[in-house]
C-alpha cells in the first residue's frame, strides 16, 4: 500500500496564479506544468540556469540534483526548489518570484521546415536560416529545439535571431556556435545540409523585453548576441525610446560580428544607444583601440541602478555579470538572463541526474 501511494499523482497549486495542475508520477513540477499548457518561467530545463526557481511554501519534494550549486544560500535558507529538478512527494503549494502575468503564452507548436541557407559569421559561429512549412509563433528573446531530419542527432536548443510577423513566421534565423564533438551544431553548420528538413519545437524560455521606460542594459557573449538582436529588432519596430546600452564580449576581431547590423540599429533606435565591443584575447600587437579585458570589466560607470539587466551567452559570463550589476545596486528582479548550455554542460546535467535517481 504504501507503494502504491508513494506512485500517486499528486496536485500542484501556483499562489501566484491560483492556478492547479497535475504532476503524474516521476515527473518534474516544470514538465508537468508544460504539459498542462501552464505559463512557468523556464530556460535551460537541466537544472543549470535557476530561470524556474520557485518557493516551496508547503509540501515535499525529490530533487533530483544538487540545488545547491545553481541556488543562493539565501534561496536555500528561505526553502527556494528548481522547478525542473523537483519531483512532488506530496500535493504541493508554490510561490513563483515576481510573477509577470505579462509573460509569453504561446501554444508549444512542432513544425517541419527546410533549411535554406548558413552563413557563416565567424570562424565558429554560423547563421541558419529555415523555411518552415506554417508560421510559428514566438517572442523575441525566446528559443526552440531544433532536430536535423534523417539523423540521430539529439535536439538541441537554439534562440530566435530576428523578430516575429503578426500571425507567426514562416522564416527563422538562429545563431549555431560550433561544439567541438556536439552532435548537431558542426551538422547545422556544414553547408550540404542546406535543402534538408528540420523539427522546430517553440517557443521557449522566459527571456523577453519587459516593457517599461527604464534604460536597457544588456550583454552578450559569443552567440548570445541572437536573442539580443532579436529584441532589439523589436524595440526599433515598436519605436521605444529607451536609452540602450549593448556590450558584446569576444575574444578577438575575428570573432565580432553583425557589426554593421548594430551599427545600423543605434542609428534607427528613437533614443540614445551605445554599443562597447570587449576583447578578452586579442593579441597586444594587433591595431585594436577598443577595450580588452573580460566585459563585465566595462559595466562600471555605464549602467545605471534603474537598469533593466539582460544577460545572453556562457554560463561563467552570466554568473560574473550578475555578481558585478549587484554591486551598482541593480535589483536582483531587474536582471533578466539566458544560460547558453552546450552539449558538455548537459552531458554533466544528465550524469547528475542519473547519480542522484
Amino acid at each position: 500500500m504504501l507503494s502504491l501511494f508513494k506512485k500517486k499523482a499528486r496536485q500542484v497549486t501556483l499562489a501566484s496564479t491560483h492556478q492547479s495542475f497535475t504532476a503524474a508520477p516521476g515527473e518534474t513540477i516544470l514538465q508537468a506544468a508544460l504539459r498542462e499548457g501552464i505559463r512557468f518561467p523556464h530556460s535551460c530545463r537541466v537544472g543549470g540556469c535557476a530561470a524556474c526557481k520557485c518557493r516551496l511554501q508547503q509540501g515535499k519534494v525529490k530533487e533530483l540534483t544538487e540545488s545547491a550549486y545553481v541556488l543562493s544560500a539565501e534561496d536555500l535558507d528561505n526553502n527556494y526548489i528548481l522547478a525542473c529538478q523537483s519531483v512532488p512527494k506530496s500535493d504541493l503549494l508554490l510561490d513563483i518570484p515576481h510573477w509577470d502575468n505579462r509573460s509569453p503564452d504561446h501554444p508549444l507548436q512542432t513544425v517541419s521546415g527546410v533549411i535554406q541557407m548558413i552563413r557563416p559569421l565567424t570562424q565558429d559561429i554560423s547563421a541558419l536560416s529555415i523555411t518552415l512549412d506554417e508560421p510559428l509563433t514566438f517572442t523575441p528573446g525566446q528559443y526552440a529545439q531544433l532536430s536535423l531530419s534523417g539523423t540521430a542527432a539529439p535536439a538541441r536548443s537554439y534562440s530566435f535571431a530576428g523578430t516575429c510577423a503578426a500571425g507567426g513566421s514562416t522564416g527563422l534565423e538562429f545563431f549555431i556556435r560550433h561544439i567541438p564533438g556536439g552532435a548537431l551544431s558542426p551538422l547545422l553548420q556544414d553547408s550540404v545540409r542546406i535543402g534538408s528538413r528540420v523539427q522546430v519545437e517553440g517557443p521557449l524560455g522566459d527571456f523577453w523585453l519587459r516593457p517599461d521606460d527604464t534604460p536597457i542594459f544588456a550583454i552578450a557573449g559569443g552567440s548570445g548576441l541572437a536573442p539580443l538582436l532579436s529584441i532589439l529588432r523589436q524595440g526599433v519596430a515598436e519605436q521605444s525610446r529607451r536609452p540602450v546600452t549593448l556590450l558584446f564580449g569576444a575574444r578577438t576581431q575575428n570573432d565580432l560580428y553583425c557589426l554593421d547590423e548594430i551599427q545600423q540599429l543605434a542609428q534607427s533606435w528613437a533614443g540614445p544607444f551605445e554599443f562597447v565591443p570587449v576583447l578578452s584575447s586579442e593579441p597586444d600587437d594587433s591595431d585594436w583601440d577598443g577595450l580588452r579585458g573580460w566585459v563585465t570589466q566595462a559595466i562600471e560607470g555605464r549602467m545605471a541602478a534603474d537598469s533593466q539587466v539582460y544577460l545572453c551567452g556562457p554560463a561563467p559570463m552570466i554568473d560574473a555579470a550578475i555578481s558585478e550589476c549587484q554591486k551598482f545596486s541593480v535589483r536582483p528582479h531587474q536582471i533578466f538572463f539566458d544560460k547558453f548550455l552546450d552539449s558538455r554542460d548537459l552531458s554533466g546535467a544528465v550524469a547528475a541526474l542519473a547519480a542522484n535517481a
